[in-house]
């Protein structure tokens, strides 16, 4: 008889080196979240707190020493001009502290998101929301929730899939950008039930089952999306654009949109086909 031992997995040391910084990053976060941050506004009008300064140092700082050859995407840094070039790369993308505007307004639901991109598609990603003490991870292996305690170590992980339906039941919508847009399509999708939330973490209750569809109208940047688009996909689930065409990372060099813009799109759990 032969034995044929399991394949080691090519993705846990992947997904262990964005989970550890993203921990680490929640500790400045919880600091000044708990002390008060002071805010200013960048170029775009969107608002930064030294939480986002400093989280994103952190997840940098790691990063760079645990995969140097690969190049990040980090909000704060493209904001102030530094982008590497990711032509027919894989790269990293990195938004230190999604959801801001929840962070000022003294919400919990604002989350740490790393993500990695090959071939235009979020292939990896880790979400962490450090006020809420859980984190989401998702990879080819899988995707999974975790808990974290206050000592910022994992308590434990447990396997997650998308709910399997033909139409919503339950939709997730943003509470800092929502539009008329938005609530046209939530009379029409036929949920019975909308949940608001912010921040990156809408994907991550489809992918974990506790909602089942999330539109966005209006600007996003892939930054925003990519970690919990990874982690939705890694769980059965998807995010597609007006065509239903998956929703593609790496956008550069256009002349009618700004580097890194999403389209407006809609994430949904598998076996849903409500588009846009």
């Amino acid at each position: 008889m032969t034995i044929t031992l399991p394949k080691p997995s090519l993705w846990k040391p992947t997904v262990a080196i964005f989970e550890r910084a993203a921990l680490a990053a929640g500790r400045p976060i919880l600091t000044i979240h708990r002390a008060g941050a002071h805010t200013r506004y960048k170029a775009d009008a969107s608002p930064v707190t030294e939480a986002d300064e400093q989280a994103e140092a952190v997840i940098l700082s790691e990063l760079g020493k645990a995969c140097p050859h690969i190049p990040i995407v980090a909000e704060e840094q493209a904001a102030a001009g530094h982008i590497p070039d990711i032509a027919d790369k894989a790269f990293i993308l990195v938004d230190p502290l999604d959801g801001t505007k929840e962070f000022i307004n003294g919400h919990d639901d604002f989350t740490v998101n790393i993500a990695l991109i090959e071939d235009g598609a979020p292939v990896a990603g880790f979400v962490y929301a450090p006020a809420l003490g859980i984190a989401y991870a998702g990879s080819p292996d899988g995707a999974e929730k975790l808990w974290i305690d206050e000592n910022f170590q994992v308590l434990r992980r447990e396997p997650m899939q998308t709910r399997t339906v033909t139409s919503p039941h339950i939709a997730v919508a943003s509470r800092s950008h929502r539009c008329t847009k938005t609530d046209d399509f939530l009379d029409r999708c036929g949920a019975s039930e909308i949940r608001t939330v912010g921040s990156s973490l809408k994907f991550c209750l489809i992918a974990e089952g506790a909602a089942d569809i999330y539109p966005r109208f209006g600007r996003t940047m892939e930054w925003d999306t990519a970690a919990g688009d990874a982690v939705l996909r890694a769980a059965g689930g998807i995010t597609v654009n007006l065509q239903d065409e998956p929703l593609r990372y790496g956008k550069t060099g256009r002349h009618d949109c700004a580097d890194f813009a999403n389209p407006d799109f809609v994430a949904r759990c598998a076996g849903n086909r409500t588009t846009l």
